[in-house]
């Protein structure tokens, strides 16, 4: 995986080998589940800490379901790629089998380039480079523990503005406001998941979906609404090795707003996700996943990935 300019701190745990939004230059997060049961861990009350990096390269030009060259059309902008490289820390703590509570953290470390096509001194480069704290999210769960080993659950929470919302260049131009680490805007956050083992066999399996509403604007934008559904299965191949594979399909809504693009806004994606899961002790797992595109539907014209990479570790105590 390529993690050059992630923390050191993932350097040094993973020598080894990282909500989901889109716009029309292209900012996105993996589309995965990182939670218990799908890493194919037994749930256990107490505290959890899970720390995952991404790394989304974003440089093929899609509009709808096609890939498309860029016009060059004047008074248009030629996106040309799109890097996230993000780092997701989590803090989980459910102080009994039913209630919890989990708090998400993201920093961003984003690189976009486009070419502004401007009518009468032509085609000019630009490119922005920086790193910011994300939106913080927090969110409550209640789940229902069946004799069968069957669990039901349901979520709620909140996204707050913690991140950044403006984003200037070396010359002092800013970019779409997508492409900031942050909204500017609170969201709600509901969600309902389901997890157990399929018969007595020891595969395991879970399904969630979650949806992210903003509920005002900042500064003349409003981030469309997301719906994610995740689903996999988990698979003990050896003693301390668990195959896992997901797919997720995310649904986006357009944005809002005089600084939005909305034309160029929103989309329908489904992914698969294979991935390895390996015990480094009782209470430490290092997994990684691939995240390959199967169905692609963008509204506009949009900077998509053709794969992404995810590489965490998580502990319990």
């Amino acid at each position: 995986m390529r993690v050059r300019i992630l923390p050191s701190l993932i350097l040094t745990l993973i020598p080894l080998l990282s909500g989901q939004t889109l716009a029309s230059c292209g900012s996105a997060y993996c589309s995965l589940a990182t939670t218990f049961d799908a890493l194919g861990i037994r749930f256990q009350p107490g505290f959890r800490f899970d720390l995952r990096g991404e790394y989304v390269e974003q440089q093929t030009l899609r509009s709808g379901r096609e890939e498309v060259a860029p016009s060059g059309e004047p008074g248009t902008e030629t996106e040309k790629r799109t890097i996230n490289r993000n780092l997701v820390a989590s803090l989980d703590y459910s102080w009994s089998p039913e209630w919890g509570v989990v708090v998400q953290v993201p920093y961003v470390s984003r690189t976009h380039d486009h070419v502004a096509n401007e009518p009468e001194e032509g085609p000019i480069p630009e490119s922005w480079d920086f790193d910011g704290l994300g939106d913080i999210r927090v969110i409550g769960r209640y789940q229902i523990n069946t004799p069968t080993g069957m669990t039901t659950g349901v979520r709620i929470g909140m996204s707050l503005p913690t991140g950044g919302t403006d984003v200037i260049n070396d010359e002092g131009v800013q970019a779409e406001r997508s492409l900031a680490p942050g909204s500017g805007t609170t969201g709600v956050i509901a969600g309902l998941n389901v997890n157990g083992t399929i018969s007595t066999s020891p595969v395991g399996y879970f399904a969630s979906a979650t949806g992210q509403w903003a509920i005002n604007s900042h500064a003349d934008y409003r981030p469309g609404y997301q719906i994610l559904l995740n689903g996999g299965a988990s698979y003990p191949a050896a003693k301390s090795v668990t195959a896992l594979v997901q797919v997720s399909a995310l649904f986006k809504g357009r944005d809002q707003g005089a600084e939005a693009e909305p034309s160029d806004s929103g989309s329908e994606q489904v992914f698969l996700s294979p991935g390895l899961n390996l015990t480094l002790a009782h209470n430490i797992w290092l997994y990684a996943f691939v995240q390959v595109p199967l169905y692609q539907n963008v509204n506009g014209t949009q900077l998509t990935a053709d794969v992404s990479e995810v590489v965490g570790i998580s502990t319990i105590w």
